[in-house]
This record gives structure tokens, C-alpha cells and sequence, in this order.
């Protein structure tokens, strides 16, 4: 009972201490600066659910801080107006005095055909990647171009993308070229040509033909005729080289000569989606 009564009497004096203090702050709170009651915590117009979801949405948030009341003007920027003319005095009292005159004079003659202008291209040059489908000694089948159907040996991809294709020519006709890997169709035959020895200068430049320009003022009756294309002894002798390395390994497989020579065509029935080649 007596420790009791000695704490009770302490907690009566801590609170008359306490409001003693209050009363003592309470006369002087108006003193205080405005920049610290800013401080203070105050609650949110929206407050967030436990889910982390917003009590109110946009739109009843626009309608609780009233901002349909506010205007916005929007700041237009000042622009100067370009001027396409100028005043050019002129002499004369019957002349009028000056002229209206456009600071760049518009061409006298405009051509009577739309010539097109080659675009800028901002595209990167990046090596153009190569099927996994088509690695050397694959035997692709062309499907556009002067020998569609026919099937041909790949041999290596050029710099520009490029296969660089033989038929050989002994066999079906087709020598060497180029080709797009878009215009063929890869199948699971393939040639081993680990021996065969392909020349360094069978790239892009090699297969690039001479453009023959004809000179201004030369068309008529007395204007040359086009030349035609004919092939060189040079692509002829590199033609008949690389068909004595490659028809022994054609050879070396059986009947792979005779699938070479056969031109590939679609019968009734048969579509190339539901083939395996």
C-alpha cells in the first residue's frame, strides 16, 4: 500500500508539471512562425488501399482538387514570318517607284518527265547471315532466273551476300553464278567438296559485268547497235578447271550425276509445302 501511494503521488505531480508547461506554450503559439507549422503532417487527399491500389481514380481525383477550375493558356512561341520577297526600287517616274521582287527566281524550264531521285539510306551494311540449311556441298534447287528448276552445287557465300552456285556445267548447264539464297530451296543432299580447290578471284567483282555507255548525240539510223553479252575465254577455261575437280566427287556418289541433270518440277497433286527435299 505504501508504494502505491508514492507512485500515485508522483504521477500527480508529473501531470501538473505537464500542464503547467501546456498552459505556458499555449500563450506564446501565436509567436511562432508560419514556416514552421508548414512542416507539419497532414493527411492526403488519396490514400492507398492494401492492396497498392488508389482509393480515388484519376477522374475523381480531378474532380476533388477542382482542377477543371484552373485555366490552362497555352504559351505560343513567337515566330518570325519568313519573307519570300523584297521591295526593289525602280527608276522612273511612270514606273511606279518600286517592286515586288522573290528573293530566289523559280526555274524557266521544268522537265517534262518526273526523274526519280535516290534516296539517302541510313541503313547499317551488317554480313548477311546464312541458313543453316546451306553449308558447301549442298545441292539447292533455283527457283527463279534462267535455270528455275534446275539443281545446282553450293560452293561458298560471297561478301555480298551471295551464293556462289555451279550446276557443274558439264552436267545440267549451269556454271558458275551467283544467287540469291531467297530464290532457293536447300535439301538434305549435299556433295563432299573438302578437296576441291576454289579460286580466290571468284568473288563479286569477278561476276560484275562493264556497263557500255553510249555517247550523248549518238542515236539514229548511224547509231551502234547494242553489243550483246558473250562470254570470256577467261570464265570458260575457270569453268571447264573447276567441273574436272567437282564431277569425280558428283561421280563418287551413286546416281547423284542423273539427280543433278533431272530439272525439278511439281506433278498433279503435290504441293511443295508437304515435301521433303
Amino acid at each position: 500500500m505504501r508504494i502505491l501511494h508514492t507512485f500515485s503521488v508522483r504521477l500527480s505531480l508529473c501531470t501538473c508539471v505537464l500542464r503547467r508547461e501546456q498552459g505556458a506554450l499555449s500563450s506564446y503559439i501565436h509567436l511562432l512562425p508560419c514556416v514552421e507549422m508548414a512542416g507539419k503532417p497532414h493527411t492526403p487527399r488519396n490514400s492507398i488501399l492494401p492492396g497498392g491500389i488508389s482509393r480515388y481514380g484519376r477522374s475523381a481525383m480531378y474532380s476533388r482538387k477542382a482542377l477543371f477550375k484552373k485555366k490552362r493558356i497555352p504559351v505560343v512561341a513567337s515566330k518570325e514570318k519568313k519573307s519570300y520577297f523584297k521591295v526593289k526600287e525602280v527608276k522612273g517616274e511612270k514606273n511606279g517607284g518600286r517592286r515586288v521582287v522573290p528573293l530566289k527566281k523559280s526555274p524557266r524550264f521544268y522537265p517534262t518527265e518526273d526523274i526519280s531521285r535516290r534516296l539517302r539510306s541510313l541503313k547499317k551494311g551488317r554480313p548477311v547471315r546464312l541458313r543453316a540449311s546451306i553449308t558447301p556441298g549442298t545441292v539447292l534447287i533455283l527457283l527463279a532466273g534462267r535455270h528455275m528448276g534446275r539443281r545446282v552445287v553450293f560452293l561458298r557465300q560471297l561478301d555480298s551476300g551471295m551464293l556462289l552456285v555451279t550446276g557443274p556445267f558439264c552436267v545440267n548447264g549451269v556454271p558458275l553464278r551467283r544467287v540469291n539464297q531467297a530464290y532457293v530451296i536447300a535439301t538434305k543432299t549435299k556433295v563432299d567438296i573438302g578437296t576441291l580447290t576454289i579460286p580466290a578471284k571468284l568473288d563479286d567483282n569477278y561476276f560484275r559485268r562493264s556497263s557500255t555507255k553510249t555517247k550523248a548525240g549518238s542515236s539514229g539510223i548511224f547509231a551502234e547497235s547494242k553489243q550483246g553479252y558473250s562470254v570470256s575465254d577467261i570464265r570458260k577455261e575457270d569453268q571447264r578447271a573447276l567441273d574436272q575437280q567437282l564431277l569425280p566427287l558428283v561421280k563418287a556418289e551413286p546416281s547423284l550425276k542423273q539427280y543433278l541433270a533431272h530439272r525439278f518440277s511439281l506433278s498433279h497433286g503435290q504441293y511443295p509445302h508437304q515435301l521433303m527435299f
